[in-house]
């Protein structure tokens, strides 16, 4: 493999992975993309990730990074040079940035996945409720993180933007399956604002599977694994 060769290995429908495809299509690098079936795992997979063995990950020549915020990293540091900056330049900046982003994967994140694999409409409504606090505290931090611009990043994209960026369908899809309404305007208007230029955005019509194609797929897990899962 060359050296400057990138491989990205991953599954359509996951966040983590569009993020890292949203990123270097910002970036303007190439690379191959291989979709990997999480439920019947590659042994390409297992070489490249033999400790956590999920996507996704990126192959840069001989050498593999696992873990999409860690991945992200790694492309603001290697390609500092060429398109957007990933985090910001400012040290303060940059920690709040990682702050963030571990928060939408900490606490966004299993609220609505939550709400799908919740077996009980009370534990539904607890989950929907999480994911609305969650969505208002980054609202703050949007307004804090933007400075007045259009992005998190603030002129252009970046570490947070692509973070919170990569769930939007999944949110969406959350919405549809809940009847809630998330994407506030009343609740959270500068969110729904960015959701709506982000959208825009090459790197998201590039890289965001469709609603309805999310939909179903997470109806088919709710059916065949999370179903499964609640039981045992």
């Amino acid at each position: 493999m060359a050296e400057d060769e990138l491989k990205l290995l991953g599954m359509w429908a996951s966040p983590f992975v569009i993020r890292v495809r949203m990123m270097l299509e910002e970036k303007g690098l190439s690379y191959e993309y291989i979709e990997q079936d999480l439920f019947n795992k590659s042994e390409l997979l297992l070489k490249h990730n033999p400790i956590h063995k999920k996507v996704p990950v990126l192959i840069h020549g001989d050498r593999d990074i696992c873990e999409s915020l860690v991945i992200l990293q790694y492309i603001d540091e290697k390609w500092s040079g060429t398109g957007p900056p990933v985090l910001p330049v400012d040290p303060y900046d940059r920690a709040i940035a990682r702050f963030w982003a571990l928060y939408i994967d900490d606490k966004l994140l299993p609220s609505f996945i939550g709400f799908m694999k919740a077996a009980t409409e009370e534990a539904k409504a607890e989950k929907i409720a999480d994911t609305q606090t969650a969505l208002e505290l980054l609202e703050g931090a949007f307004q804090k993180c933007s400075a007045g611009k259009d992005f998190f990043g603030g002129d252009s994209t970046g570490y947070l933007d692509v973070t919170l960026g990569s769930h939007l369908a999944w949110i969406k899809t959350t919405e549809i399956m809940s009847g809630a309404k998330l994407l506030d305007e009343t609740k959270v208007p500068l969110l729904v604002d960015w959701a709506k230029r982000f959208i825009t955005l090459d790197c998201a019509k590039k890289t965001l599977p469709s609603v309805d194609r999310v939909e179903k797929y997470a109806r088919e897990l709710q059916v065949t694994r999370w179903k499964v899962a609640t039981a045992n």
